[in-house]
């Protein structure tokens, strides 16, 4: 029976090429945006879900259980980032991006787990960042937003085993994308203190992303964790240096890491 696969935020970059690389390989798949109404795109179904809103969450969860009578899969993808010095950027945003990275992920899990609870059997994958694992300057909220992740996905995974559901988080790091677009920016400041550091790491950030990995390379390792039995708990996608940062933060001291990424984001 082929697995029906609920994708939040997948009207681009990550989110639709995973859509469409399962939905080659026989998942039915269906892929939301914020904006979308309900047709087919690259051989998937788009519905419209908002994670800020629960109506819309409930509504196309139940669109898609009408058709299908089961859920197999949800990919908790769609976000925004956010840039800016703590100091200068309004609280209103920072507020605003922890309410789409981190509860409305949540929102979503918990709307589809009464499901995967009464079929004994589910998989919900989170997709977090790799930012997550350390305060980075300017991106310290999206940091933020994506570690709280992290951590919430470790203890509803424990939560939910015993009902025969995987919880699972898996963080990208830097990939060419549409997200720079999408991002909540701070301005910078003519009066700000932050002003020449915080533009030169604008630049860097968006060479980041323009020199990224293409989006089909996380959407084989998503397939990749379907198909294993039992899967890990924390996954990470990204470049050779980007997953020794998270080594070397776990054993260097305290002061040599801060150093190291001090002198990379050229503070």
């Amino acid at each position: 029976m082929s697995k029906v696969v609920l994708i939040t935020g997948a009207s681009s970059g990550i989110g639709k090429s995973i859509a469409g690389y399962l939905h080659q390989r026989g998942y039915i798949v269906y892929g939301t945006s914020r904006k979308a109404s309900i047709s087919t795109s690259e051989g998937f179904q788009m519905v419209q879900l908002d994670v800020l809103d629960p109506t819309s969450i409930e509504q196309a969860i139940n669109y898609i259980l009408e058709k299908e009578n089961r859920l197999d899969v949800l990919i908790n993808n769609a976000g925004m980032g956010i840039t800016g010095p703590i100091e200068d950027t309004p609280t209103k945003e920072m507020r605003a991006v922890f309410n789409t990275n981190l509860f409305g992920a949540i929102d979503v899990a918990k709307a589809v787990l009464p499901t995967m609870r009464a079929q004994k059997s589910g998989t919900i994958i989170n997709v977090t960042s790799i930012a997550g694992y350390m305060g980075l300057p300017y991106r310290g909220m999206y940091s933020a937003t994506k570690g709280a992740l992290e951590l919430v996905t470790e203890s509803i995974r424990m939560e939910v085993k015993p009902f025969g559901v995987q919880v699972i988080a898996v963080a990208p790091g830097d990939f060419a994308t549409n997200i720079a677009a999408g991002r909540y920016h701070t301005p910078v400041f003519e009066e700000s203190a932050y002003k020449k550091t915080y533009q030169e790491n604008l630049n860097l950030m968006d060479t980041h992303v323009s020199e990224g990995l293409a989006p089909e390379v996380m959407a084989k390792a998503v397939y990749k964790i379907l198909q294993t039995k039992q899967p890990k708990g924390h996954y990470k996608v990204g470049g050779f240096l980007e997953k020794f940062s998270v080594v070397l933060k776990r054993v260097l001291p305290d002061k040599l890491y801060e150093k190291l990424l001090m002198n990379h984001y050229k503070l």
